[in-house]
């Protein structure tokens, strides 16, 4: 679904609310030319209690720390961005959202040093349901291995969420859907397992689970450490600090993607490998859906991971 498909008129820009089809910015932008940018993306679930953003507070920390390496000064508040936020979701009259808060260096000069260039952050929401298909919730999806390999952190800051990283990404999920794949699985410049394009990964074996540690140049997914913490609240076994070999995804008893968009999605094929049976594995159904009554507030568990609108 494209956005002029969509019930939404309203952005917040820089301090203010402005319509949608206003809110730009000059060709000249710093960050359109060299990728300046960090942004998040977070869900607003519709609860019986109303609108709630999940783990809003670690999103926005995200967001200023992926600033720091390249020495951008948001000018506003987790609060004030927290607030219009808020305002912006009631605007729309949306029960559940996308949210994606983004700054950026805008327009002044157009040198690679981003000097005097200013800050500008936008939020803007949107109606956004499976990333990757309702069905591919519970049938699984078909990945392939991209040929194209993840940065490493002495290159460029893995951990930051930044917009330009993400033409690494654009790169692998275009080759594994022009190859007839659903989605990709990137490889780090040791061979090693990585991550997707836009998700965290999770390989169950024997019951127990393993997913790569940040020194595999991962990001460190929201979603990937929720579901960290409500696999181990159910029992299970987690190695979170691994290094994963592209061999070890063949014979894996379960495989699955985790991330704000994706949320916690089987994959049923690698490379058309069948993975297990080739359908959601059992421990993937119950982290899966232990994930979605947590964020649909079907359970009190996990307050404090919320914001209400």
């Amino acid at each position: 679904m494209g956005f002029d498909e969509m019930d939404v008129d309203t952005i917040w820009m820089d301090g203010e609310f402005v319509d949608w089809d206003e809110a730009q910015v000059h060709v000249l932008t710093h960050g359109l030319h060299y990728g300046s940018g960090v942004f998040e993306g977070a869900r607003c679930y519709d609860t019986a209690e109303g609108p709630a953003i999940f783990r809003w507070e670690e999103h926005l920390e995200r967001l200023f720390q992926s600033a720091k390496p390249y020495e951008m000064d948001i000018d506003y508040t987790k609060e004030e961005l927290t607030e219009a936020t808020k305002e912006l979701i009631q605007r729309q009259d949306l029960e559940s959202c996308y949210i994606r808060p983004v700054a950026f260096y805008g327009y002044n000069s157009l040198g690679v040093s981003p000097k005097d260039c200013p800050t500008r952050t936008a939020i803007a929401v949107w109606p956004w349901g499976a990333y990757l298909g309702e069905e591919a919730l519970e049938e699984g999806i078909e990945v392939m291995i991209s040929s194209w390999r993840k940065h490493a952190s002495s290159q460029i800051p893995t951990n930051a969420k930044t917009t330009g990283l993400y033409v690494n990404s654009m790169l692998a999920g275009e080759e594994a859907r022009r190859n007839g794949f659903a989605e990709a699985i990137v490889l780090n410049k040791e061979g090693n397992v990585a991550e997707g394009p836009g998700e965290n990964i999770f390989l169950v074996r024997d019951g127990e689970l393993h997913t790569p540690g940040l020194s595999e140049s991962i990001l460190d997914g929201i979603t990937r450490d929720t579901v960290i913490e409500i696999a181990e609240d159910l029992g299970y076994t987690v190695h979170d600090n691994v290094s994963i070999s592209r061999g070890e995804l063949n014979t894996a008893d379960e495989l699955f993607f985790t991330g704000s968009a994706a949320e916690v999605t089987p994959i049923r094929k690698v490379d058309n490998v069948v993975i297990g049976d080739g359908s959601r594995g059992p421990v993937t159904e119950e982290i899966q859906q232990k994930f979605f009554e947590v964020v649909e507030r079907e359970t009190d568990e996990y307050d404090e991971w919320f914001e209400y609108v």
